[in-house]
């Protein structure tokens, strides 16, 4: 089934030098944008990280030093994706979780504070999650009867990843060809920031969503420990989520 499309879908994957959204760097980055009359575009950077790649990354997704030591750097190619992302819905195959957080984190890093609180986000893993329970390489057998060549290459993932989204939705009627829908399905939460450090709840209030406070207000945990805060920014977390504790403690103000 094609996709039924309001606005471009930019299906992408990343290959990063770890999981750690606040510090690793994405080394390879995989897009396909397909646009509402079906058309398709597709390209693959490659990024040096600035630091050697730990040999454990290497090991999943067999990128070394050596092939990214003359790539650019993510700010040398950050404004031409800005473009490729900017007025397009994005999937992915647990992008809400990893993908869509660090390169957020990539971005800032580069000066550009991309907005995307317009946006519509896929995540294919849930999907497959709610309906499934298994892996990409699974997901791409069980839905498209082929097995997975180069798996953990974000080329081959990214490819994947769309495929299987169109034959989700050839498999199960109660899923609604629109981007509207499959966003609020796949979505686990209702995130403030990428990350998923700070949540809506039932009531659209933002509550923490970790830690000793998790699901107490925002607000209200900064009235009653403000040292709270400075903790966070002096801490491990993603630029993108102080951002939006800092927007959330000087509306407080």
């Amino acid at each position: 089934m094609e996709l039924n499309l309001k606005n471009p879908l930019v299906f992408f994957d990343v290959e990063t030098t770890g999981l750690n959204i606040s510090k690793d760097k994405i080394i390879e980055l995989s897009y396909i944008k397909v646009y509402p009359n079906g058309k398709e575009e597709e390209k693959t950077y490659r990024i040096n990280p600035g630091f050697p790649i730990p040999p454990e990354s290497t090991a999943i997704h067999h990128i070394t030093n050596d092939d990214v030591k003359d790539c650019p750097l993510f700010k040398d190619v950050a404004k031409i994706l800005e473009k490729v992302f900017e007025g397009s819905d994005i999937a992915g195959f647990n992008s809400n979780r990893f993908d869509i957080p660090i390169l957020v984190e990539e971005f800032l890093n580069a000066g550009i504070n991309i907005n995307l609180s317009k946006r519509k986000f896929i995540d294919v893993q849930t999907i497959y999650h709610k309906m499934e329970q298994r892996t990409l390489s699974a997901a791409y057998r069980f839905y498209c009867h082929k097995d997975m060549v180069d798996a953990h290459s974000a080329c081959a993932d990214t490819r994947a990843t769309y495929e299987v989204l169109k034959a989700q939705l050839d498999m199960y009627p109660t899923l609604v060809n629109d981007v509207d829908f499959l966003s609020a399905f796949s979505s686990q939460n209702k995130n403030v920031d990428f990350a998923g450090r700070i949540i809506y709840n039932d009531k659209n209030v933002e509550v923490f969503n970790f830690g000793k406070y998790k699901g107490m207000p925002v607000e209200e945990v900064f009235r009653k420990e403000p040292g709270y805060y400075g903790w966070m920014m002096q801490g491990d977390f993603p630029q993108n989520t102080k951002n939006v504790i800092t927007a959330i403690k000087l509306r407080s103000k």
